[in-house]
């Protein structure tokens, strides 16, 4: 099959450090290359693909320190997949709504996996007039805002299995992976391992955004002689992070779209201590590859039970639901039903 994948220009693909959906879009990129598909890969310059590569941009939007505004880049590059869309069976978005204009004007057969919050007012007459874009939810609890959109899918990430191998003899310290944002409440991990007593390794970047949340509420909480705060880590420094990690702590205050590091710290056979909220009840199996808790007391008290949960079972279900190659079976079977849905309607129309 001839497949386009289009990333978001933000990072690389894969990002050199921090960056969920474009380490995505390249496990899925490698995955269907490696399967003997025909794949283009529209992406920032500075990306990394065995695909065919088209850079849309002279380097990932967020490092470059002359862009002012990644809007531009973007609707040039939405001209480009345009412009080459009879070279491909099927285009896959994964830039939102940016392209929902020209893909109707073009009536391109694509689809579109949307990555982050769908609880925005503002999205709700955008969805409303483009009634006919086929979405991909990656979870279950993001499309519940939008539950009458055209959903087409719904596909759990996955990373490649041998990405990550499992440590079944970890030290004894807390992990957060992540951005220091409010949603991801940086705060209530720390006070987890401070009422505990137990060292945290906090690996985050601190993004432009969240730097005056960063500089008034974090930053002093960092002083703590258990608080050792590493920065922004690169896949490679990963393995040891989670795997070393006694258990990865998630406190998310925010309806989590999906939640990368917790099928990462899975890999790495870790267990995660999740915040009930957004995707974290379909991802953790409460009492098997971690805890589901509500409040940091209950977090507490799941550390302090930690070991009961199996680091072999943590692994088990990552190798059973997260693998790359489960993602890209999924995203195929969705692939040729729009495929043959777009094949269809021609005919319709030549009838006509």
């Amino acid at each position: 099959m001839r497949i386009a994948q289009v990333a978001p220009l933000s990072e690389s693909v894969p990002p050199k450090g921090y960056g969920g959906t474009e380490r995505v879009v390249s496990w899925l990129t490698e995955e269907l290359v490696a399967s003997g598909h025909d794949v283009t890969l529209f992406a920032s310059g500075g990306s990394q693909t065995s695909a065919r590569f088209v850079p849309c941009s002279r380097a990932a939007l967020r490092l470059d320190p002359e862009c002012q505004d990644p809007l531009p880049h973007h609707v040039l590059m939405v001209e480009r997949v345009a412009e080459a869309a009879q070279n491909f069976d099927v285009i896959h978005f994964h830039i939102d709504y940016l392209h929902f204009q020209l893909s109707r004007a073009k009536d391109l057969c694509q689809v579109s996996t949307l990555h982050g919050r769908l609880d925005i007012p503002d999205l709700v007459p955008l969805f409303k007039e483009f009634p006919e874009m086929p979405l991909v939810s990656i979870s279950h609890a993001q499309r519940k805002p939008l539950n009458w959109a055209s959903w087409v899918g719904n596909v759990y990430h996955g990373l490649p299995a041998d990405l990550f191998k499992p440590q079944y003899s970890p030290e004894k310290y807390l992990a957060f992976l992540g951005r220091m944002s409010r949603e991801k409440r940086p705060d209530r991990a720390i006070e987890i391992a401070i009422r505990l007593g137990i060292p945290l390794k906090m690996a985050a970047k601190v993004d432009r955004a969240d730097r005056d949340y960063f500089e008034r509420e974090i930053k002093g909480l960092l002083n703590h002689h258990l608080i050792e705060f590493i920065g922004e880590i690169d896949e490679s420094q990963k393995q040891d992070f989670l795997g070393n990690a006694t258990a990865c702590l998630m406190p998310i205050d925010w309806p989590e779209p999906f939640g990368l590091t917790m099928i990462e710290s899975m890999a790495c056979g870790t267990p995660v201590i999740a915040f009930r909220d957004g995707s974290v009840p379909e991802i953790i199996t409460d009492g098997r590859n971690g805890f589901i808790v509500d409040s940091v007391e209950e977090a507490v008290e799941a550390v302090a039970r930690i070991s009961s949960i199996s680091r072999r079972d943590c692994r088990c279900e990552f190798e059973t639901r997260f693998t790359a190659a489960r993602m890209a079976a999924d995203y195929l079977r969705i692939y040729e039903t729009q495929v043959c849905s777009s094949a269809s309607e021609q005919d319709l129309a030549i009838q006509d």
